[in-house]
């Protein structure tokens, strides 16, 4: 929202405020129903709604045919979601994706690049910067008129978007990643790690919606954790809430009765453990009781994991995402009944939906809130 000018009075940019949030929060509104919900005189809704459609941040509700059978209704308003648009990045291994929506969260537009892993930072960087510039030009815009972007990396990521260490990419640790990203592209810009934002994402737009206490469990060639605690991604004292770190028994030891049961079925096969995994889910969908076992053992691991994050956090639902999550039933059955058995309030455990979607959806999550809270700011 363009601020008043600097004779308005803190009442004025209060209600502009006001009514902005209501017509951003709902669907079409008549000035007698603004007028009302931000509790001001009807005139005085008038005079801010014909400011904000003149700055952009509203548009008038055209008339059906149907109402004007019946004479002249109403004028209706709603907030105009195409004002701004913002932009989700997700920093993958190899793979770099980006979402565009407008400011009611709506898609209108996505793009991936395929990054070599080995490529040193700055590289990977420029195609982050390119691919966002790419985004806004799809939509006849600059990146300077974007309303915000928010960046998904792995890694253990400060609060000043700063990678403070990262052992999957090249040049990561230490990389001050959001004030270099910053440099290249003129819209606000948000780094924040994966895990944080793809659990973010199953709560605005996945499995999750209806919960506040979440453990998003991330299964791929690594395994990681995001927490929801009362609806906030929660950082932890280092910024490194998630990382699951070196475990005593190797970081594998969940995988070892899928790598078992691949290997003996076909030997001659070199694959790394998330494809072992679903090679083992591809036999064990057919019935083969060799790789229904060894599908079971690895979700009992899994569970046995869980449940230290489980019992004392007390969530609502378990999210099983990443790329194993294409496992569902498979894995989430016996991980429910795990967890049934061994804890005091058994939370729900349910298969990501958002695929590899989710860090990116996060993303946008992340820049829509940054977007909001710029909104409606009443410069105090």
């Amino acid at each position: 929202m363009v601020q008043q000018s600097g004779d308005a009075s803190l009442l004025r940019r209060l209600n502009s405020a006001a009514i902005l949030r209501i017509l951003r929060a709902g669907d079409d509104v008549t000035l007698t129903e603004l007028a009302k919900a931000a509790k001001v005189s009807r005139p005085t809704a008038e005079a801010i709604v014909e400011e904000l459609l003149a700055e952009g941040w509203a548009e008038e509700c055209e008339e059906e045919l149907g109402d004007r059978q019946r004479g002249r209704p109403a004028r209706r308003y709603r907030f105009r979601a195409a004002a701004r648009h913002v932009v989700g990045i997700g920093i993958g291994g190899s793979t770099i994706r980006a979402m565009t929506a407008d400011l009611k969260g709506n898609v209108v537009g996505s793009r991936s690049a395929g990054v070599p892993r080995e490529v040193d930072a700055g590289e990977r960087m420029a195609a982050v910067v390119k691919l966002v510039e790419e985004s806004a030009a799809d939509l006849g815009l600059t990146a300077g008129d974007l309303a915000a972007v928010g960046v998904g990396t792995t890694g253990v990521v400060d609060g000043e978007g700063r990678v403070v260490k990262s052992v999957r990419l090249r040049d990561w640790t230490g990389l001050e990643l959001q004030a270099e990203l910053r440099k290249a592209l003129s819209a606000p810009l948000l780094v924040e790690n994966d895990m944080r934002l793809a659990v973010l994402a199953e709560h605005w737009r996945g499995v999750a919606q209806e919960c506040r206490d979440v453990v998003y469990l991330f299964t791929g060639n690594r395994l990681a954790l995001g927490l929801l605690i009362d609806g906030v991604p929660y950082r932890g004292a280092h910024a490194a809430s998630g990382e699951l770190g070196e475990q005593p028994n190797g970081n594998w030891s969940a995988f070892g009765s899928v790598i078992a049961y691949a290997m003996a079925a076909e030997p001659g096969e070199l694959r790394a453990p998330s494809d072992m995994a679903e090679f083992a889910f591809e036999r064990a969908r057919s019935g083969e009781p060799a790789a229904v076992e060894a599908v079971e053992q690895f979700a009992l691991k899994l569970g046995e994991g869980l449940v230290t994050i489980v019992n004392p956090l007390d969530p609502e639902m378990v999210v099983i995402g990443g790329a194993l999550a294409r496992g569902g039933e498979l894995l989430v059955g016996p991980i429910q009944a795990y967890l049934d058995r061994v804890c005091l309030y058994p939370p729900k455990v349910v298969a990501s939906e958002l695929g590899r979607e989710s860090i990116v959806v996060g993303a946008v999550r992340l820049a829509l809130n940054h977007a909001d809270r710029t909104l409606f700011s009443v410069g105090l």
